[in-house]
């Protein structure tokens, strides 16, 4: 007898951005910044790989396992 399985998939895309900046810190904040505006935008090109794996609800896991050692 079969049984369901919920199966994720994950995708991974990479884009390295040259950036000035003041510091580290400044560089990821802009691109970030500039990411969430939608002004970098990841797409087909910059794929890299992509897993599939058993799906596990991790949130969810590190919700019981808190609220096990806080007992």
């Amino acid at each position: 007898m079969s049984k369901k399985y919920q199966i994720e998939i994950e995708e991974i895309l990479q884009k390295v951005v040259e950036i000035e900046a003041n510091s580290l810190e400044d560089a990821i904040d802009i691109v970030q910044n500039k990411y969430s505006n939608q002004n970098i935008i990841l797409d087909y090109e910059d794929y890299k790989g992509v897993e599939f794996r058993e799906y596990k609800d991790e949130v969810l896991d590190k919700k019981k396992q808190k609220n096990r050692e806080s007992r």
